[in-house]
């Protein structure tokens, strides 16, 4: 019986288990996690802003950063053929790899582009390209943000905003409509925030429509 059901492992989980370099079409679903193939992949030794993650420029603006560093990974290699050797397995079973794509080691390209960070608990392989990257002002370096660890720290407990200045919070109904409540309104006490439905905060009312939620109505 055990015979028989190794014949029906999906190929790219097969050639997981032996070692194997994970080879396939790239597709990008956040700053620091690609599927390659059907193998969801976790990139070594770099951690980027999560997607619903603000950050504050200097003059003190709000702004969508980890929307940003999505669409910026995207821009460069959404569609790409990617060679990935696996490092390790995280605690959600993704594959923990370094991964090259278009001739560039991903990892080190994002983070001497200031599009992520060195992840220095599991790595100082990208520590001087961090630096570089901080020395020059790129990307992510020019803003105001926690670190991608401390920020999702915060927002596993309770339903308190990470950020005092982003207290608005954009809700998912029954029904799938995406709607703000602003602090006093009505259903804004009663309302949390999970982000396993997608749900979010947002630090102004022009950020929350432009990432296509709604005004309460009361």
């Amino acid at each position: 019986m055990v015979l028989i059901l190794g014949l029906f492992l999906p190929l790219a989980a097969l050639a997981v288990e032996r070692g194997e370099p994970i080879v396939g079409v790239l597709r990008v679903i956040d700053g620091d996690t690609i599927d390659v193939g059907a193998v969801r992949i976790r990139l070594h030794g770099i951690d980027a802003p999560e997607r619903d993650q603000p950050c504050t420029t200097t003059s003190g603006q709000n702004w969508a950063c980890g929307d940003w560093v999505t669409r910026q990974v995207r821009d460069l290699f959404e569609g790409a053929q990617a060679r990935c050797a696996q490092v390790d397995t995280d605690r959600y079973g993704r594959v923990v790899a370094r991964c090259a794509a278009r001739g560039h080691d991903i990892g080190q390209t994002l983070v001497q582009g200031g599009i992520a960070y060195a992840y220095r608990r599991y790595s100082t392989e990208y520590v001087a390209d961090e630096a570089a990257a901080e020395a020059a002002n790129r990307g992510i370096h020019a803003f105001v943000l926690q670190s991608p660890a401390r920020y999702r720290v915060t927002r596993i407990k309770g339903r308190l905003p990470n950020d005092p200045n982003c207290q608005i919070k954009g809700n998912t109904s029954s029904s799938g409509v995406r709607i703000y409540h602003l602090p006093g309104q009505a259903f804004y006490d009663r309302t949390g925030i999970s982000a396993a439905k997608g749900e979010r905060w947002f630090c102004s009312e022009a950020q929350a429509r432009a990432s296509g939620w709604r005004a309460a109505r009361r």
